[in-house]
């Protein structure tokens, strides 16, 4: 009789292991299917920020090339004209227009780094995830 309980108690406990795993391969296995779709978001988010990179480099062009044409004008009306005020004028106004496009170009070149671009927050949560799970096992 004794011999009996035993074996009924090794089969619930095998059977408890097994769920136990089963249960542990199920919470797993969506860790990781929440960890892929939170990477994905982050992903298109980080590709929405290079996007406006560019169009920010596609703006500084745009200045820059009017800031060429100021410039050139200007040139041409302080040799053309004896009078200064106008050609400073436009002088003045194409340096500004300068500045403005170097800053934005500048702006643009730095959230193009790759590291502005990288998932942070799937890197911090799938070593919080790793940090919890070794301490489970440690523990357990």
């Amino acid at each position: 009789m004794a011999d009996t309980m035993r074996d009924d108690n090794r089969k619930a406990n095998g059977s408890s292991t097994s769920g136990l795993m089963g249960d542990a391969l199920d919470h797993a296995t969506g860790l990781v299917r929440k960890e892929i779709d939170l990477f994905r978001a982050e992903l298109q988010e980080q590709t929405s920020k290079a996007a406006t990179a560019v169009g920010m480099l596609a703006g500084a062009v745009v200045l820059a090339l009017a800031a060429l044409n100021v410039l050139a004008a200007a040139l041409v009306a302080w040799i053309t004209e004896a009078g200064l005020d106008a050609g400073w004028a436009a002088l003045i106004v194409g340096g500004v227009l300068a500045l403005i496009a170097i800053g934005l170009a500048m702006k643009g070149k730095n959230d193009l780094k790759l590291s502005s671009l990288a998932p942070t927050r799937t890197a911090k949560n799938v070593q919080r995830d790793a940090d919890t799970v070794k301490e489970a096992t440690t523990h357990g």
